[in-house]
């Protein structure tokens, strides 16, 4: 063996050993006011089921049946302390055991050479242990109408979506069912965790926290589920609408970024006509964020109540509705075929006209098309036009979604900054030389 092979085994090795000795930290921690003999395990057990997993994981290759003998081995270990722990002990855990087991294969993850999978179990399964007290607190404070939202949340996104097939069909083979319902999912999704951030954080910081992070990957998405909030909660919580142009402020950020890594030779004038709509987005969170805090503050509350209509906090309503996220994907099954019939029927001339229309709903798709074309096909100056027409539809398309989905009383106050960063950007296209 090369003494560069030594080293790497040992390094695995060592991994092995601190991701068992990070176990065993918390578990004695957590256990440290327990009687000795009492424990199922301390910290220099996990630490030796650790190192015990990377040592089979390295064997496995060269000796899979040894190697499956060392960890049935340390698994009887387990189960024979589980079972001493349980006569000992009043009250029967079973974590203690499975911690032990997860351990022994974090170890062997790293054995195998997958070291990232390993320390990921370790991190991951640490975390858990240590969040105990606020899981369980949660947990206590859940009605049966948001455990029975969690469960068709999980059926949407793990059950339905990896059954669907991801392949094209229907007109212009324009439809994908795996990407259409996946619009559900993070339309729903998003309401989803807005509504559990509300109630951690306090109505306004949780809906900027949902807003910001989800604008991230979707701001059409984050809008829609927003909007479909509005029309819920009233007038009772006005940082909806603040998220809501917040929501747009990032993705302005975001497509600048990306039209800097796809099309650089686009970028100077297509950032002349899109900051003046990101800077209309900001001066209107901020003053939607104000107007918020004057009207009806909203803070954290450690005990999270059900809130009442009379509260300051957002009111109660239901946490998983599907409704704004189909309405989403028909627009966008609508949409697309629309976009590849200008496609087929007046050819590349089309082209802007195409990204206009698909970009209105997914400005990201938009841009990445021309990124290609930037540079090459079109000058800059044109490039930098054509780039900055399905950002302004699409701010104008989540405007209308407000209004549609909200109302026009509710929903105009989160379309007027959208219409004013559209018309921005309209302005600077004007006044481009």
């Amino acid at each position: 063996m090369s003494t560069e092979l030594a080293q790497s085994h040992l390094a695995l090795l060592a991994v092995s050993l601190a991701l068992g000795l990070l176990v065993g930290i918390q578990r004695g921690w957590v256990l440290r006011e327990q009687a000795a003999g009492t424990r199922f395990a301390g910290v220099r057990t996990f630490a030796l089921m650790g190192l015990t997993g990377g040592i089979s994981g390295q064997l496995f290759g060269l000796a899979p049946g040894p190697a499956a003998i060392v960890l049935a081995a340390a698994a009887l270990l387990v189960l024979i302390g589980y079972l001493k722990g349980s006569r000992i002990n009043a009250t029967v855990s079973g974590t203690g055991a499975l911690v032990a087991l997860l351990t022994l294969a974090s170890g062997f993850y790293v054995g195998l050479g997958q070291r990232l999978t390993g320390t990921a179990i370790a991190v991951v399964m640490v975390l858990l242990l240590t969040l105990r007290d606020q899981l369980h607190g949660w947990i206590d404070r859940l009605s049966q109408r948001e455990v029975l939202s969690i469960a068709r949340f999980a059926l949407i996104a793990l059950v339905i979506l990896p059954l669907l097939p991801d392949q094209p069909f229907g007109p212009y083979q324009a439809w994908n069912p795996r990407k259409l319902w996946l619009i559900v999912v993070l339309v729903s999704g998003f309401s989803f965790a807005g509504y559990f951030a509300a109630r951690v954080l306090g109505s306004t910081r949780g809906v900027i926290a949902t807003a910001a992070a989800g604008s991230l990957v979707s701001s059409t998405a984050v809008t829609a589920s927003l909007a479909s909030r509005m029309k819920q909660a009233g007038d009772a919580d006005a940082a909806l609408p603040a998220g809501i142009a917040c929501a747009s402020a990032i993705m302005f950020v975001r497509v600048l970024l990306l039209a800097s890594a796809l099309a650089p030779v686009a970028l100077p004038t297509f950032a002349r006509l899109v900051v003046p709509g990101l800077v209309i987005a900001l001066v209107a969170a901020g003053w939607l964020l104000h107007r918020t805090r004057t009207a009806a503050p909203a803070s954290p509350s450690p005990a999270l109540p059900v809130p009442t209509p009379s509260s300051s906090d957002m009111p109660v309503r239901n946490p998983f509705d599907i409704g704004p996220a189909l309405m989403l994907a028909g627009l966008v099954m609508v949409l697309t075929v629309a976009s590849l019939w200008v496609l087929n029927t007046f050819g590349e001339r089309g082209l802007a006209v195409v990204l206009a229309i698909s970009g209105s709903v997914d400005v990201d798709s938009a841009i990445i098309t021309m990124g290609g074309l930037a540079g090459q096909s079109l000058d800059a100056r044109t490039a930098g036009l054509v780039l900055a027409v399905p950002v302004a539809l699409n701010t104008l398309f989540k405007a209308g979604l407000s209004i549609s989905l909200a109302g026009w009383r509710r929903g105009r106050v989160a379309a007027l900054p959208l219409i004013a960063s559209a018309a921005g950007i309209g302005i600077a296209a004007l006044a481009l030389p």
